[in-house]
């Protein structure tokens, strides 16, 4: 029999897709909380060479990350499905509701996503979304998700590689190898985080180098940590390392352009050095992250002596796989008109991924509703009818 271990921290929502994964799978495994236990990821750090998480050993294999590739060629089942309805690529806020209301409609709705709940779960707090007055991101995404999974609705965590068009249908093959046919699709894959931009930054990913700090923040316990970015991720992220690390620096390229209430929380958080304007001209370290290189506006630098760097300077887009399909702006973003139609009748857009201004949780998820209803719409006119 394998030996599974899956090394998490209590907030990271990679380590609980993992574990789901495994469950789903019935792969028994044994868990450890590097988070609380200091000894343990000692051990990860020097089994895998990283100080991120989730890991998880298979015997002697090492996985890093939430490898849904590699997962699946283990222990999952990469299965033809039988032609859908709709296909929604992602399972954000956007393409989770999406999928409630095509399942409401009576679709026959498959959802393929390297994870459930994109972005958001990478949200330490929100505050602004209706009928809670605070929930985290993980918590907010898993009860999207449970009422995605109490409906007729099929969930694959996989990444989608290809969409064609073949006449009346698209056909969708992943990267697992599965291929899927349907009448209509919806994107709604969001976005991935931009590079640092900074010369070897590469290889400190995953050693001292991180982009999901909910993830990994708890193994930095004590330690000092830079967070580089001026948004409201970045002032949310350096809040909540300033009650996690020993010392906490703010890294502004600019200025700070976040809302009001994260100005508010920065300013209550005098241990935190903010840094304006620098921006890292260097990354110094041997194996892990030890240091960076500030530049400011007359060109002196300065170094900083770090264990962990939190990367949030912004997003872009998740569009390779449709670049070459439908019509993107010039930002590389779907566009779409104001019902979610994009330039291929039959591909519906939602979310952070489309043209659409607003990249909150809300507008994604009512945007995710509309598009359902328009895939519905187009499924009807164009189904067969003896389907």
């Amino acid at each position: 029999m394998q030996q599974v271990t899956v090394y998490s921290t209590k907030n990271c929502p990679y380590c609980r897709m993992a574990k789901a994964f495994l469950d789903k799978n019935n792969v028994p495994y044994a868990t450890i909380d590097v988070g609380e236990d200091a000894e343990a990821a000692k051990k990860m750090v020097a089994l895998s060479g990283q100080r991120g998480v989730p890991v998880i050993t298979v015997n002697d294999e090492v996985i890093i990350g939430f490898d849904s590739q590699r997962l699946n060629a283990l222990f999952g089942n990469a299965e033809i499905s039988q032609q859908c309805d709709v296909l929604i690529v992602g399972a954000g806020p956007a393409g989770l509701t999406a999928g409630v209301y095509c399942a409401r409609k009576m679709l026959k709705t498959v959802m393929i996503s390297e994870n459930i709940g994109g972005q958001a779960l990478e949200s330490w707090a929100i505050e602004n979304y209706m009928g809670y007055r605070m929930v985290t991101g993980e918590d907010l995404m898993k009860k999207f998700e449970e009422q995605a999974r109490s409906l007729n609705i099929r969930l694959e965590l996989d990444g989608v590689e290809v969409i064609t068009r073949e006449q009346d249908s698209f056909t969708i093959k992943t990267a697992t190898g599965a291929t899927h046919s349907a009448t209509s699709i919806i994107l709604a894959q969001g976005n991935h985080p931009n590079n640092l931009g900074v010369s070897g930054a590469e290889k400190y990913l995953g050693r001292g180098l991180s982009i999901c700090s909910t993830c990994d923040g708890p193994l930095y316990r004590g330690k000092r940590v830079a967070v580089v970015g001026g948004g409201n991720s970045a002032l949310q992220t350096a809040v909540e390392m300033s009650g996690i690390a020993a010392s906490v620096s703010l890294i502004v390229r600019t200025s700070i352009r976040a809302d009001e209430v994260y100005l508010d929380l920065l300013k209550s958080k005098p241990s935190i050095t903010i840094h304006m304007p620098a921006q890292i001209s260097a990354l110094q370290g041997d194996g892990f992250l030890t240091g960076i290189t500030l530049r400011d506006e007359k060109s002196t630098e300065q170094t900083l002596q770090i264990d962990g760097l939190f990367v949030e300077i912004g997003w872009q887009p998740n569009t390779r796989m449709v670049k070459d399909l439908v019509t993107l702006n010039e930002r590389g973003e779907v566009a779409i008109d104001i019902n979610c139609h994009t330039s291929v009748p039959g591909i519906f857009a939602a979310g952070d991924v489309t043209s659409v201004r607003g990249k909150q949780i809300i507008i994604a998820a009512g945007e995710g509703a509309k598009a359902a209803l328009e895939a519905h719409d187009y499924v009807m006119r164009n189904r067969r009818p003896d389907s």
